[in-house]
């Protein structure tokens, strides 16, 4: 059940007796901007330290404990064109506790995390500010330090073609000396009254019980522009390419593909199969040919971000052979542009994306996720039987012409220096 609480605020409900907690999870969503995206994620940290009512860790936590070990996290995430902030907690139902009520106090305590931030004379509270400041900066350094984690990031600078997409969804260090406790406030102020807001509810519940206890949150209406989700890269024939050196011994080797392959669009389904068959599983080409039957990869996968169309291959090497493992990529591709696979590789494909279909139904965030990518997509929400039945229904011809579709864009290689 979905309901507006205010304009651009809506409540989705959704009863489930599988799970013998409940979850709630606020998600607030704005249009991708360059310059607010490391403020977001200060943001985030901060709501998941502490609050004006609760102006310690210790009085944090020990809260939490008494909503019988509640559990609170906070995240960033990137989908096409937005930027989410996701705050969520997950509390045991009170069914299964002597004790009544749990379920309204844990909504109750996020609504005074909210409303109530650690705020002083109209900027966040400035020993909490330059703590959390300090760690998102050694999260930000450790990054170099983590050779895929530094390589993705310098795959995607290449790729990408706006500067807003080029940013992690974490934002970067350099954002960081401008961003003031005043400023901050005044961003989590337009945050909370200007961002669209989805709030879902998930566990054994009572509809209307929920809905009566959001209604007194204290949300203002928006004024939401509808905008397009997707990120489509400009059209291009050409390949940018950079090599990178550091104090390593293992090489990393990362490929970025323009694929067209959208979040339930007409070739999606086909879309996943091709990744599974390409480099998304252990039986797939890459994995088996670049890795078992060549050796010239410790590690080697590929992966679809269904929000900007792209496929990135990311890979551990030596770099004596990239130039050979950049050939062999590019024929195990064309390879499934011309039908060189067979029908027990592609439904050993499907049954693995069946069983992650199912497997998704146990977890509540998953389910979660499912929901409000359908909303931000502005699609129905597809069923997980008729997922399957799509899923089921992919010829071979589909996925031949998906791969042909699929075009190098981007790679980046990081190598050691020389001795």
């Amino acid at each position: 059940m979905q309901t507006d609480l205010a304009s651009g605020v809506q409540l989705h409900v959704m009863p489930s007796e599988k799970f013998k907690t409940v979850t709630i999870t606020i998600k607030f969503k704005e249009m991708l901007k360059a310059d607010q995206i490391t403020k977001r994620t200060l943001i985030s940290n901060l709501i998941n330290t502490n609050s004006r009512h609760y102006p310690t860790q210790t009085d944090f936590r020990n809260t939490l404990s008494e909503l019988y070990g509640a559990r609170l996290s906070t995240s960033v995430s990137k989908k096409g064109q937005y930027h989410i902030v996701s705050v969520g907690l997950t509390v045991v139902n009170d069914k299964y506790l002597k004790e009544e009520g749990i379920l309204k106090k844990a909504i109750a305590f996020l609504e005074n995390i909210l409303y109530y931030p650690n705020v002083y004379h109209g900027a966040f509270h400035k020993e909490t500010f330059k703590r959390e400041i300090e760690n998102l900066r050694d999260e930000y350094e450790a990054i170099y330090d983590d050779k895929q984690d530094y390589s993705t990031i310098a795959l995607n600078e290449l790729y990408f073609d706006t500067e807003e997409q080029r940013i992690p969804s974490f934002g970067r260090e350099k954002d960081l000396e401008s961003i003031t406790p005043e400023g901050l406030y005044k961003t989590y102020e337009k945050m909370l009254s200007e961002n669209e807001i989805d709030i879902f509810v998930l566990g054994d519940i009572v509809e209307e019980n929920i809905i009566d206890t959001f209604k007194l949150f204290k949300f203002n209406d928006r004024e939401i522009f509808p905008q397009k989700t997707f990120y489509e890269l400009k059209e291009s024939t050409e390949v940018k390419r950079k090599v990178e050196k550091q104090d390593l011994t293992q090489a990393r080797y990362n490929l970025a593909f323009n694929t067209n392959i959208f979040y339930h669009q007409n070739n999606y389904y086909a879309g996943q199969i091709f990744n599974g068959l390409f480099g998304g599983y252990p039986h797939s080409k890459l994995f088996m040919n670049v890795r078992e039957k060549e050796s010239l990869a410790y590690t080697i996968s590929s992966g679809i971000d269904t929000f900007t169309g792209s496929m990135f291959v990311y890979s551990g090497i030596d770099q004596k052979e990239a130039t050979h493992v950049g050939e062999i990529i590019l024929k195990e591709l064309n390879a499934l542009r011309q039908g060189d696979f067979n029908d027990e590789s592609v439904q050993q494909t499907k049954e693995l994306l069946k069983n992650s279909l199912y497997q998704s139904e146990d977890s509540a965030n998953s389910m979660i996720e499912r929901a409000y990518a359908s909303k931000i997509t502005r699609e129905p929400q597809i069923r997980i039987e008729e997922w399957i039945k799509k899923i089921e229904s992919v010829t071979k011809a589909e996925i031949m012409d998906t791969a042909k579709r699929v075009q190098l864009r981007a790679e980046f290689l990081l190598i050691g220096k020389e001795d």
